[in-house]
């Protein structure tokens, strides 16, 4: 049985595991949760550690956003993006894999290792 969201742009949004475990079926994506996993970040933030355009950053947000894995709010002219915690309330696995699973992948050490150093440089969005 899905449960059915409905967001700003009146979209009814199918949030059950078939469309959760879609959106994890990405390594893009399952980076992109592993960099939402301490904190809330900026589309630039994302599309600079994962080192592809913003246009494909978009697209697998969205399919993370679709599933109601994460959440965004827009601040001023930027979006920004973090994990939805009732998702991961509801399926706690969602929490075991991102904070267990994720950190045996290297990429997704070092992914982690360069966001902290983008942080550091006080990099801004354009």
């Amino acid at each position: 049985m899905s449960i059915i969201a409905y967001t700003h742009l009146e979209m009814v949004v199918p949030m059950d595991i078939v469309y959760i475990l879609k959106a994890l079926a990405d390594e893009n994506r399952i980076r992109i949760l592993n960099l939402l996993k301490n904190r809330e970040l900026c589309v630039c933030d994302i599309e600079a550690v994962l080192g592809i355009k913003q246009s494909n950053t978009s697209r697998h947000l969205n399919k993370l956003k679709i599933a109601g894995i994460i959440v965004s709010v827009k601040k001023s002219q930027w979006v920004y993006y973090r994990l939805n915690d009732s998702t991961f309330q509801k399926f706690p696995f969602l929490s075991m894999i991102i904070s267990d699973e994720v950190e045996k992948i290297n990429i997704c050490k070092d992914d982690l290792v360069l966001l902290e150093k983008l942080k550091a440089s006080d990099r801004r969005c354009e």
